[in-house]
């Protein structure tokens, strides 16, 4: 009788370690209540843009809500650093771009994070081809015309930008050296202010993404893409390289990174949130009529080795334009 007591007790003992063990097991891979996506630029530019579409579906395919954090500011710099501060359980995410994990580590000569150590990959979510755009009341009907302008007085031309470290300011950067042209360069505190100034034509050009309503409403005309083809959203506007402006092509990709130290499970679960949302073909074709060009899910590792092999390829851009952090 003893030592059937004790082998029941002690079988007690284990059903009781493993009820404890399932608890664990059960826990969520995400924390209850909102997700914060920080975004390192102001509200209404291309980046906020691209956050707040993914952002919506996310939510659909997680059932939690995910909240956009603008936090604009040093080239998308002061977001993120935020990031990488922040609580790595799944609660905050950020919107990674070509400028926070490529463009700035060659044009700033210090950093407050490391771009790699400091995050944990999710996933891409689209690529996008910079377009030139003058105002409307431009006297620039395609960008041979524009040359010869920026050509005959030097120095006088301008192109905004969404701040120093921005892809427009290095995307302004190339294609004044492939052209062969002096103009200044305007940086604004994100992207929306400065197609602001553009309509209002305070600016003379501007090379961007996602700008594709002020296009169809006839705020803004398009003068050429920086793609190899032609965007499915703009037929009839040229490539650089049809222009006459050979080689000058841009890769804004965007993509989602966590705080490192993020577990596996909340970046898996996250990962299928994304690739659920980017195989809904309206997303697909939200992004195709943004000027974006839709991209396969990436899995959470083939996406980190993507971010780590185009961040020379990205620098060498910063050492032949010559940009620097001002």
């Amino acid at each position: 009788m003893a030592t059937s007591i004790f082998f029941s007790r002690r079988r007690i003992a284990a059903l009781s370690l493993l009820a404890l063990a399932g608890v664990g097991w059960a826990q969520p891979a995400l924390p209850p209540g909102p997700i914060t996506m920080i975004v390192g630029w102001p509200a209404g530019g291309p980046s906020d843009n691209v956050a707040r579409l993914i952002a919506t579906h996310m939510a659909e395919a997680l059932g939690q809500s995910i909240v956009i954090d603008n936090k604009g500011g040093a080239g998308g710099n002061i977001g993120t650093d935020a990031t990488a501060r922040a609580r790595a359980d799944g609660s905050t995410i950020m919107l990674a771009t070509v400028a926070s994990h490529g463009l700035n580590s060659a044009l700033y000569d210090k950093l407050n994070h490391d771009p790699i150590k400091d995050f944990a990959p999710i996933g891409m979510i689209t690529t996008s081809p910079s377009v030139m755009l003058v105002p409307m009341g431009s006297p620039y009907r395609s960008v041979r015309e524009l040359i010869e302008a920026a050509r005959a007085q030097p120095g006088k031309l301008n192109y905004g930008s969404g701040g120093v470290g921005s892809s427009q300011h290095l995307a302004g950067a190339n294609f004044k050296k492939l052209a062969g042209v002096d103009v200044a360069h305007i940086p604004y505190k994100g992207t929306a202010p400065a197609m602001t100034d553009l309509m209002a034509g305070r600016v003379d050009f501007v090379l961007t993404t996602g700008a594709m309503s002020f296009i169809r409403s006839g705020k803004l005309r398009p003068l050429a893409v920086a793609s190899r083809e032609r965007l499915p959203a703009l037929p009839d506007v040229p490539t650089f390289d049809e222009a006459g402006v050979k080689g000058f092509y841009t890769d804004s990709w965007y993509g989602l990174v966590a705080p490192a130290g993020t577990p596996r499970s909340a970046l898996e679960k996250l990962n299928a949130a994304l690739a659920a949302a980017l195989n809904k073909p309206a997303v697909r074709q939200q992004f195709i009529d943004q000027g974006s060009l839709p991209v396969t899910p990436m899995k959470v590792d083939e996406f980190w080795a993507f971010v780590q092999k185009q961040m020379p390829l990205a620098a060498e851009q910063v050492r032949i334009s010559g940009a620097k952090a001002e």
